[in-house]
């Protein structure tokens, strides 16, 4: 017979019967009979404490009795001032009544924590001082989610008009001028074609079926999708001779300065080619990361010549704090007069050994030890180089016309594509802000949130726009330069960059040189154009949280 029902339970009949209890205890037949005793022996529990101990599997939320419940948890402190926009992206919840807005999918996006390698939660937590603009970042972006307190309603659902006219102010590189502050963004139809205009890019390949961004680690993604070329090596061929195609004239609008970068994504490593006036240089550039010693070995034996910026400058630094121990214990020492015997040792280094075993032959050994091989001894004093290898730290750097040489070393470089593994055969992705040939135009997917974020006394609703997709350096820009008069000169960006394309913001040329950009006919807007003619200041890192307040960006990388 079933067990009687509880108060606010569930009914009888849906609690296992006795029976079952009893063959669950069966097997404790068989263990220690003094450990059988001594439970026999404990007390049993009453009351509520063996209930706490075994939640009934039959019952639900709905028809579970009712028990004492544990201490609520006091809610995530707010940001001071009660701006939902400042609040954390992770605390913000579905709003009861933004149906107008998102759909459910899109609440749960919002409110769900990143767990990806690229979350932007890493960040540290000094931010800039303000300033009328934010550094050029060379990145590659998979994902922004802007916020606001202001709504995005202005850049859903746009007119078959207003998106054939963002195309046409794309392809015509037309500037779009706009007030400081849109009274009513909704109906600014100049805002939302602008809008429109800042999500397109062009592509190549074109496949819709396969993500051909990020290709790095993106092997889980295309496989058990079609490849017919695989297996075909006259259709490989095709497409390599198609994309040297595509790859050669955007290399020639770079030259041209019709085009003011370009970006090459393969599967093992990405570069960007830059035109003479862009981050600083006086001169076309083109950054390769992350690169491996075979791939730097190579580009020597073609008689191309690099750089490694940010391993020269890791060095310098090591040298400088080298230098200023060595000095400070050196004055240690004279001061208590000890320790300067050692100041004047010199360091063991690896360059002392050069190969000789001439100590093995005077110790009479040289026949019982087993002697290093050529190749042991060169990888052993190249060890430092090979440490860099897969890291950021392995950017390789070209200027001036090696960058000519790289493009006709990539077109026949063998490790450029993939040759087993589901990208085999497959040709490196193309990304330009401007039209070439062969290319694709694609746009940026972007959609708008609605939700509720922790305030001090309650909870506020605030508005979010993501924006999915390889987003370049110059739309973030221009995404920017909508979003300070459409959101009243407030808002917060968080950024998920592509890893591999942070060494992209490293130094491209030196300090002392002189600039002199002519780039207007590039199809980039000049404030655009003049950000990223700065030289790159972030370094190996990339901006993560960019905020604007009181039309004044302040930023994290």
């Amino acid at each position: 017979m079933a067990a009687p029902a509880e108060p606010g339970s569930s009914p009888g009949f849906k609690k296992p019967p006795a029976l079952l209890r009893l063959k669950r205890k069966r097997p404790g037949r068989r263990s220690d009979p003094a450990a059988t005793a001594e439970a026999a022996a404990a007390p049993a529990p009453r009351g509520s404490s063996a209930a706490a101990r075994r939640r009934n599997p039959f019952s639900s939320l709905d028809n579970a009795p009712q028990r004492a419940a544990a201490a609520p948890q006091p809610p995530a402190a707010a940001p001071a001032g009660g701006d939902p926009s400042a609040a954390p992206f992770w605390q913000v919840g579905p709003s009861p009544g933004s149906g107008v807005l998102s759909s459910q999918p899109s609440a749960i996006a919002l409110s769900s924590q990143p767990s990806d390698l690229h979350s932007p939660l890493a960040v540290p937590k000094v931010p800039s001082s303000p300033s009328q603009e934010f550094p050029a970042d060379w990145s590659i972006k998979t994902r922004i989610l802007f916020m606001s307190s202001q709504p995005f309603t202005w850049a859903e659902h746009l007119k078959a008009q207003e998106e054939a006219q963002g195309f046409a102010q794309h392809c015509r590189a037309t500037e779009t001028p706009l007030p400081q502050n849109v009274q009513e963004p909704r109906l600014c139809t100049e805002l939302r074609c602008a809008f429109q205009q800042s999500l397109v890019y062009w592509l190549h390949p074109s496949l819709p079926w396969l993500p051909l961004f990020p290709r790095i680690g993106a092997d889980r993604k295309i496989s058990g999708k079609a490849c017919p070329w695989a297996q075909d090596e006259a259709l490989q061929q095709v497409l390599m001779s198609d994309w040297s195609v595509s790859f050669t004239s955007l290399y020639n609008l770079l030259r041209a300065r019709l085009c003011p970068y370009f970006y090459v994504c393969s599967a093992q490593f990405s570069v960007l080619f830059r035109a003479a006036g862009l981050a600083g240089s006086d001169v076309p550039t083109a950054a390769i990361a992350p690169t491996t010693r075979g791939l730097r070995e190579a580009m020597r034996s073609e008689g191309i010549e690099f750089s490694l910026p940010l391993l020269e400058e890791s060095r310098t630094g090591k040298q400088k704090n080298s230098e200023e121990t060595l000095e400070t214990e050196t004055a240690d020492g004279l001061r208590g007069g000890s320790g300067v015997e050692d100041a004047g040792e010199p360091a063991p280094s690896d360059d002392d050994d050069d190969g000789s075993f001439s100590w093995l032959e005077e110790m009479g050994v040289q026949d019982k030890v087993k002697k290093p091989d050529t190749i042991s001894i060169q990888l052993r004093k190249e060890k430092h180089e090979v440490q860099v290898d897969h890291r950021p730290e392995s950017l390789v750097l070209v200027r001036g016309s090696n960058t000519f040489t790289l493009l006709n070393f990539l077109i026949s470089c063998r490790s450029l594509v993939a040759v087993a593994g589901p990208q085999a055969g497959l040709p490196p992705t193309l990304l330009s802000p401007v039209a070439f040939r062969g290319g694709t135009m694609q746009t940026l997917k972007a959609r708008s949130v609605s939700g509720r974020a922790r305030v001090q006394g309650g909870f506020e609703d605030v508005f979010s726009l993501e924006v999915l997709g390889p987003v370049l350096p110059h739309a973030l820009h221009a995404l920017t330069l909508l979003l300070g008069p459409a959101q009243r000169g407030a808002f917060r960006a968080l950024l998920s960059p592509h890893e591999p394309s942070a060494a992209f913001n490293a130094r491209a040329a030196p300090p002392q040189e002189a600039v002199h950009h002519d780039l207007p006919a590039c199809g980039l807007h000049p404030k655009t154009l003049d950000q990223l003619s700065q030289c790159p200041t972030l370094g190996k890192s990339s901006i993560r949280l960019l905020e604007m307040k009181d039309y004044a960006y302040t930023w994290k990388a």
